[in-house]
């Protein structure tokens, strides 16, 4: 999510200041209270004034950000992240071609109700790439037509990783436009021909 700001914060049994992370999946409190704060564990979250006030494990904390920064924070608190289908412009009006196989359970999931029988239906195409034979057979495959999202392994231990893939693919005359997260051990980029 991305949201951070110095601030007052009120908690059971004090007040001080703090340096707040709104990230992905966790609120972190930095400063006079010290709080890693799993997203899904915050309940009642309200905006009263210039304070977002809500309850953690029991405890009662306020930040003090401005009437609509608190707006935003809550906001970002309430709003389910989306979906991994989402991410990737897939569904069922927007169906992709996969190419070679995917084991990825999360993105098997994402490609549950989107996947294309015919190659024709796809809006995009979608490839796991662990090597660049099976990058080149992506792209053989696909044949620049629409969007191609790469899916590599994650990480600076990763084999074949996003380093590899960006500039196979840059060298192939493709751009990258976007990046999204897969799994803990998969990210993907999503290519558009130049042509």
């Amino acid at each position: 999510m991305g949201l951070e700001a110095q601030c007052a914060c009120r908690w059971s049994g004090g007040t001080g200041m703090v340096k707040a992370l709104l990230e992905t999946e966790e609120l972190i409190l930095r400063g006079d209270v010290k709080r890693t704060i799993p997203l899904p564990a915050i309940a009642d979250i309200a905006v009263e004034g210039d304070e977002l006030r809500f309850r953690a494990a029991g405890e009662e904390l306020a930040l003090t950000l401005g009437a609509k920064p608190a707006q935003r924070w809550a906001t970002k608190l309430t709003t389910p992240p989306p979906t991994l289908a989402r991410k990737l412009g897939i569904g069922p009006e927007a169906r992709a071609r996969v190419i070679g196989p995917v084991d990825d359970p999360v993105l098997r999931e994402a490609l549950r109700d989107a996947e294309a029988v015919d190659a024709d239906d796809a809006a995009l195409g979608i490839a796991v790439v662990a090597d660049e034979a099976a990058l080149r057979h992506a792209l053989d495959v696909h044949g620049a037509k629409g969007p191609l999202w790469l899916v590599y392994a994650k990480g600076p231990r990763a084999g074949f990783g996003e380093g590899a893939v960006r500039s196979l693919m840059r060298t192939a005359g493709y751009i990258d436009t976007k990046v999204a997260a897969v799994s803990d051990t998969l990210s993907a980029m999503r290519y558009h021909f130049r042509g």
